[in-house]
Formats: C-alpha cells, structure tokens, sequence
C-alpha cells in the first residue's frame, strides 16, 4: 500500500509540473524557493519541502516529500546541519544524483563567511536544533544573497547548460534590485546602530551584522532548547547593565517566555520572520527582508 501510494503521489507530482517549466527544482526551505525563482524565472518550476509558516529545524519529511524529489531535477539546500533531514529522505530516494557534491545537489552554505564556527561535525544533538559546525540562518544578511544564487546559477548550470545564460541575466537584475534595497534598509537602521537586543532563538547573528545591532543575550541557553528560570534569571540581571532595545521573537516561538523578558526588561517585543512566509506579507525574499528591518526600526524609535 505505502508503495502504491508513493508511486499515485509521484504521478500526481509530475502532472502536477507545469510542461512550460524545464526545470524542476526543489528547495529545501521557502527563502531558497524564493532565491531560485528569482534567479531561475520562468525556466524553472520551484517547490519548497518545508512549508510557509513552519520551523524547517524541526521538520519531519513525509512520504509524499519522497515523491517530490523523485520527481525533480535539482536540489537546493541550507546546510550546515540546518535541514539535515534532507540527507535522509535522499538516501531513501537512493538516487546518486542527490548526494553530497553529486550533479543535482546545491548546497548553498558554501563560500559564505561564517558566524558561530564551532569545532563539530554536521551530527544530530540529542536535543535541540543541530546548528552544526556554525550558525545556519546566513540567508538573513541580504549581502549572502550574492553567494547563494551563484550557488543555485551554478547547480542550474550543471543540469540545464542551454539555461546558463537567462539565468544568470536574471541573477544580475535581482541583485541589483536587492543592492538598491540594502542601501535603504541599512540607512532607515543606521540611526540605531549598536543597539542592544535580546533574541529568542540564534536566528539573528547575520542580520545584526550586517545591520550592526548587539545580540547581547539569546533566551534559548542552546537552540531547540528552552531556557531555566535561573537562565532566564541570569540574562534579567544581565541586561539591567546593557538596556537593551527589543526583545526579537519568531512566530513558531514560545511567545510567553519573550514577553516575560520583554517585560523584565522593559524592552518592547519585535516579532520578526526568519523565513519567507512565516508571517504574513512576507511573500520573497525582499518582502521578509523589508519586514524584518521596518518591524525592528518601529520598535527600536519606541523604546528611544
């Protein structure tokens, strides 16, 4: 029965393939789905394993998820142990292609600088998010965009040569656009460079990087984790030194922990979106970007 089912669920997927596509990609989370259609235009047709609004660190493939890489062309993925369940629903695909540095496999990690380099290997926790050898949440610094979509060109490349040079025309032009936006989202910020805030879960290091904020405390003791009263006590007593100016919450977040900290700390909560569609208005890869630093920017002029 599971087999049938597998076989009616891959059919239905390649029905389901619009004919005008000529390629058929599949990405790991909605901000690499937004990236690759950007570059990818009207060529490509882009699916997303995790769905919108869901937290991709602790997503479970499903059968059905089986069948849509079966069915496509070329995969995409965050790595650095961020979407490790991608290489176990490959393995059941047993299809070479997929493997780690075969022909269809983008992993989009590669050649960013990275945050958080710590000296482990990409394998599980027993609790928790596995955030592997670094941070993994790169795609939220708009200058990672660069090396994130000549990863997806280059996979693009690799399976579809007569596709290399649309691509990478439309890659220009959304880079473009997305220098033109950083100019703007960094000067509506820059008037509260340094400020201090305080983050539910290790999403932020890149965009406060890039931004220049000072994550001085993060409400998980470790990611996936939540926190103790005596380490909510200690982070308190903590930020009473630093006064920081909002306290960042996810959506898929505990919300009563946040608030409480928020409240201690007499910093306003700022709901910000880790990935595309994970509230409401942010559609692409621009719009959750655009959300982000206008949501921050309203919290931090309030807590002037």
């Amino acid at each position: 029965m599971r087999r049938a089912a597998a076989l009616a669920g891959a059919l239905w997927l390649v029905a389901a393939w619009p004919a005008a596509a000529e390629l058929r990609v599949l990405a790991s989370t909605t901000d690499l789905k937004s990236l690759v259609e950007a570059v990818g235009g009207g060529d490509v047709m882009v699916d997303s394993l995790v769905p919108a609004g869901a937290d991709a660190e602790a997503f479970e493939p499903k059968l059905s998820d089986l069948a849509r890489l079966r069915a496509a062309t070329l995969i995409v993925r965050v790595g650095l142990g961020y979407d490790a369940w991608v290489d176990r629903l490959i393995r059941q695909a047993g299809d070479t292609r997929f493997f780690r540095g075969g022909a269809a496999d983008v992993d989009a990690s590669v050649g960013i600088p990275l945050l958080e380099v710590v000296g482990r290997g990409l394998e599980a926790q027993q609790s928790g998010h596995a955030h592997g050898a670094a941070n993994p949440h790169y795609w939220l610094d708009p200058a990672n965009a660069d090396t994130i979509t000549a990863m997806i060109a280059a996979g693009i490349g690799r399976v579809a040569p007569a596709l290399a040079a649309r691509v990478a025309a439309n890659r220009l032009r959304f880079l473009t656009a997305l220098a033109a936006r950083t100019r703007d989202w960094q000067t509506r910020l820059a008037p509260y460079e340094g400020a201090a805030v305080i983050a539910y879960h290790s999403s932020w290091p890149y965009f406060a990087r890039r931004f220049r904020l000072n994550i001085v405390g993060v409400i998980e003791p470790k990611p996936g984790i939540a926190p103790s009263p005596a380490h909510l006590a200690r982070l308190v007593a903590a930020a009473r030194d630093v006064r920081p100016r909002a306290v960042l919450h996810e959506p898929f977040e505990p919300v009563e922990t946040a608030r409480l900290v928020a409240t201690r700390t007499g910093a306003p909560l700022v709901v910000l979106a880790p990935s595309v569609g994970s509230v409401s208005g942010t559609g692409d890869y621009i719009a959750l970007l655009e959300h982000n630093v206008a949501a921050l920017a309203r919290a931090l002029a309030s807590a002037e």
